[in-house]
C-alpha cells in the first residue's frame, strides 16, 4: 500500500514554505512518527513525520523548493521491506518520478543528502574526514559548513591529494558556487552567493513594511541600575533556591514596561485599518537570537506574571530559539516588544517597530558614567533606554512618560508596589 506524505497544514497568514533538508533518502526504510524532512516557514521550522512504517519511494519536491499546505511531497511503500529496497536500489529509483538518488560517502558513511553531496563536491572534499551529527553518524550540510570553516581557519598546510568525486547528482537549487576573482598580487578573493532564509525574507520584509508605514519617531532615556542591580544581589540566592531559576534583569524591565503601558494604553495599542485597538492585556514579545536569526516569541499576560514566571518563560525561549523548537503560537501576537541590544555590546539604537505594535523598548550596555548627584559627581552603572513608538498612535508626551515610568520603577523597584 501506498501511502501519500504531504506539507502539514500551515499557520494562519502563512501561504508557503520552503522545503529545508531530507533526513532520508529514496529507497531508505522509514518508521512510524520518524523525522523526514523540515519545512521552513517564515515563523518556525516544521518536522513532517512518516505516517506509517515502510520504505521511502518518491521525492516528489527536493530541497529548495517552494511548497504549499496540503502538496505531496513524497510517497511511502508500508508492505516494501527495508531489505528489498537495500537488495534493488535501481528499481526503486525507477519508480521515483523525482527521487535524490542514495550515495555514500568513501568511508561507507550513511547515504549523502543533495545539498551535502554538492558540498563535497564543491569543496573536493573527503566526506571520511568530516564528522558527522546526524543519525548514525550521517553527515549533515552543517557539518560539511562547520568543516570547511574550521579548515579555512587553520593554518596553512601542504597540499593534499584531491579526494574521489562522489556518484554524479543532480545540482539542487539552494546551494551557490562561490565567486572567485584573482586580481594581480592580491591572491584569491572569494564571494558565496546563497538564499536568504524564508525567515530572514520574512524579518526583511516586516522591517520595511514598518518603516514604509508607520510614523516611527524614538524617545531616549536613561536610567541608574544601581537599584536593581542591589536588589538583585541580595536576594539572587534565596531567589534562585526557591524557585529554580536565576533572577536577571529582564524581569525587572518587564515589570517597569507593564507598569507604564498601564498608564498609557496607547504605548499598548495596535492600529488596525481606521480603528484603535486598546489591549487590556499585556503580551510582551522578548527578542531572542537563534541560528536562523532574530525571533521575538510572546510572554503572555505579563501584568499577572511573578518575577519568576517570567524569568522561567524568557529562559525557555531561549532554549527553543536555539534548537528550533518554538511553535507558531509562541511567535504569533503581541502587544509591546522589549529588545535587549547590551548582550551584544550596543551603547546606544533607534529599535524599529514590530507591527502592528505601536512601541518597543530598547536596552543596552550598563556602564560605569560620572552623574551629579545632590553637587557631587558619583559613578553609577547607568543604561541608555529607547523607546520607538508610532506617532500616528502614541502621542510624543505620552511615549516621553512611559518611557519616564519605566526608568522611574527601575531606580525605585517599590513604586509599583504602591503603585505611586
Amino acid at each position: 500500500m501506498r501511502i501519500e506524505v504531504k506539507v502539514p497544514v500551515l499557520p494562519e497568514s502563512v501561504t508557503e514554505a520552503t522545503l529545508l533538508t531530507w533526513h532520508k533518502n529514496a529507497g531508505e526504510a522509514v518508521t512510524r512518527d520518524e523525522n523526514l524532512v523540515d519545512i521552513e516557514t517564515d515563523k518556525v521550522v516544521l518536522d513532517v513525520p512518516a505516517p506509517d512504517n515502510g520504505v521511502l519511494l518518491d521525492l516528489v519536491k527536493q530541497e529548495g523548493d517552494t511548497v504549499t499546505a496540503q502538496e505531496l511531497i513524497a510517497v511511502i511503500d508500508t508492505e516494501a521491506a527495508a531489505a528489498q529496497a537495500e537488495a534493488a536500489p535501481a528499481a526503486t529509483a525507477a519508480t521515483a518520478t523525482q527521487a535524490a538518488p542514495a550515495a555514500t560517502s568513501p568511508s561507507g558513511n550513511s547515504a549523502l543528502s543533495p545539498a551535502v553531496r554538492a558540498l563535497v563536491q564543491e569543496h573536493s572534499l573527503d566526506p571520511s574526514q568530516i564528522p558527522g551529527s546526524g543519525k548514525d553518524g550521517r553527515i549533515l550540510k552543517e557539518d560539511v559548513l562547520a568543516f570547511i570553516k574550521n579548515r579555512d581557519a587553520a593554518p596553512a598546510a601542504a597540499p593534499a591529494e584531491p579526494a574521489p568525486a562522489a556518484a554524479p547528482a543532480p545540482a539542487p537549487a539552494p546551494v551557490a558556487k562561490p565567486t572567485v576573482v584573482e586580481l594581480p598580487g592580491a591572491g584569491e578573493r572569494l564571494e558565496r552567493r546563497v538564499p536568504m532564509t524564508r525567515l530572514r525574507q520574512r524579518i526583511a520584509q516586516r522591517l520595511k513594511e514598518a518603516q514604509n508605514t508607520a510614523a516611527i519617531l524614538t524617545t531616549f532615556n536613561e536610567v541608574n541600575m544601581q537599584p536593581v542591580m542591589d536588589l538583585r544581589a541580595k536576594y539572587k540566592d534565596i531567589f534562585e533556591k526557591e524557585h529554580g531559576i536565576k533572577l536577571g534583569f529582564m524581569s525587572f524591565f518587564v515589570k517597569a514596561s507593564v507598569e507604564a503601558l498601564k498608564r498609557f494604553p496607547a504605548v499598548n495599542g495596535s492600529i488596525d485599518g481606521d480603528d484603535i485597538v486598546y489591549h487590556g492585556y499585556y503580551d510582551v514579545g522578548i527578542a531572542v537570537s537563534g541560528p536562523r536569526g532574530l525571533v521575538v516569541p510572546i510572554l503572555r499576560d505579563c501584568g499577572q506574571l511573578t518575577f519568576a514566571e517570567i524569568e522561567k518563560g524568557i529562559a525557555d525561549f531561549g532554549t527553543k530559539a536555539k534548537d528550533g523548537s518554538l511553535s507558531i503560537e509562541e511567535l504569533t501576537g503581541g502587544t509591546f516588544s522589549i529588545s535587549n541590544g547590551g548582550i551584544f555590546g550596543s551603547l546606544n539604537s533607534t529599535p524599529i517597530l514590530n507591527p502592528p505594535q505601536s512601541a518597543i523598548l530598547g536596552m543596552h550596555k550598563i556602564q560605569e558614567r560620572p552623574m551629579v548627584e545632590n553637587g557631587q559627581i558619583v559613578v553609577r552603572p547607568m543604561m541608555y533606554l529607547a523607546l520607538s513608538y508610532d506617532h500616528r498612535i502614541v502621542d510624543g508626551r505620552e511615549a516621553v512618560r512611559s518611557l519616564v515610568t519605566i526608568k522611574e520603577s527601575l531606580e525605585d523597584p517599590a513604586r509599583p508596589l504602591l503603585q505611586v
